[in-house]
């Protein structure tokens, strides 16, 4: 994964992460992308309308980087 070092997550605006207000899950690649799907259920302190618009945020980058996501809501995550 591409790693970030803190000048160059600061750097990034807030639409680039899944959750901007809490500036976590970075989304400017594939591979953060990818992360960002794994470690969703992992970020706390976030309410169910967050997560909604987290995964809008998530699926629109998906698609920009091309990666297959086939949950079509958050709450399918980890579920097969």
């Amino acid at each position: 994964m591409t790693k970030l070092d803190d000048k160059q997550r600061d750097d990034l605006k807030g639409g680039q992460f899944a959750f901007p207000e809490q500036r976590k899950e970075p989304l400017e690649d594939a591979t953060h992308v990818r992360n960002a799907i794994a470690r969703f259920h992992q970020v706390k302190g976030v309410t169910d309308a967050e997560r909604d618009d987290a995964w809008k945020r998530i699926k629109a980058a998906a698609k920009k980087y091309d990666v297959e996501v086939s949950e079509k809501s958050w709450r399918e995550i980890g579920k097969d």
